[in-house]
C-alpha cells in the first residue's frame, strides 16, 4: 500500500458527516489513513518511540473529538498534521519531557557507530545530527524544511514571533552544518541547510 502525505489526504462531505454522526466504519477508514503518516510525524519531532505512540493517540483521540471543528478551507490533513504538531509542542512543554531528553542525552553519547555505505550513510548521519537538536530547534527545522511551513506559520504554532522561529532555523542549520561532515553536507543532508 502506497502511503499518502499527511497533506494530501482530504475526506468528502459524506465522509465527513458520517464520521461526526459516530460511524465506525468510517471512523476506522480516517484512522487507516492518517495513523501512519502522523506517526511519522511525530517520531520526527519527539525522537522517542515510546512517546510518539503516546501523542499519536492523543492526537487522533483529539482529531475524533474535534471533527466538528474541522471547517474544511484546508485539506483534512493539514487539520491533523496543526492536531499533532501541537501535541507535540505541549509535549516539549512538559518538565517530564525535558528530563527524558537530558537523560537520553547522556546515554546516547555512549552508543556505538553504526557503519552504513553511501545514501544509507547519508541518511543515518543526518538523522543522528537531527536528534542532537534541541526538541524545539529540531521541531522548527523540520516543520521548515521538510514540512514546507513558513516562519508565519511555525510562530504561530509555537505561540512566538516570526524572529523566534528564524533564529531557531539558523540556529538548527548552523548546528546541522557543523555535524555533518561534509561529503554528507553535498548530498541528501544539503537540502536541509539551503
Amino acid at each position: 500500500m502506497d502511503m499518502q502525505k499527511l497533506a494530501e489526504i482530504q475526506v468528502t462531505e459524506t465522509e465527513l458527516a458520517a464520521a461526526r454522526a459516530g460511524d465506525l466504519t468510517v471512523r476506522g477508514a480516517l484512522f487507516q489513513r492518517v495513523a501512519a503518516p502522523t506517526l511519522g510525524l511525530i517520531r520526527r519531532l519527539v525522537r522517542h518511540p515510546a512517546l510518539a505512540d503516546d501523542l499519536l493517540q492523543d492526537s487522533l483521540i483529539a482529531m475524533f473529538e474535534h471533527l466538528d471543528d474541522y471547517r474544511g478551507e484546508a485539506p483534512f490533513g493539514i487539520w491533523v498534521r496543526s492536531i499533532a504538531v501541537s501535541r507535540c509542542l505541549m509535549a516539549f512543554r512538559s518538565p517530564w519531557h525535558r528530563a527524558r531528553v537530558a537523560l537520553d542525552g547522556f546515554t546516547e553519547d555512549h552508543r556505538l557507530p553504526v557503519e552504513a555505505e553511501g545514501r544509507t550513510a547519508d541518511l543515518i548521519d543526518l538523522d543522528r545530527a537531527l536528534a542532537r537538536l534541541s526538541p524545539t530547534t529540531r521541531a522548527v527545522v523540520w516543520l521548515y524544511d521538510v514540512e514546507g511551513w513558513s516562519h508565519e506559520e511555525i510562530a504561530k504554532c509555537f505561540d512566538r514571533t516570526v524572529s523566534f522561529s528564524k533564529s531557531q532555523l539558523s540556529r538548527g542549520h548552523a548546528r546541522l552544518r557543523g555535524e555533518l561532515s561534509p561529503p554528507t553536507a553535498s548530498g541528501f543532508g544539503a537540502s536541509l541547510l539551503e
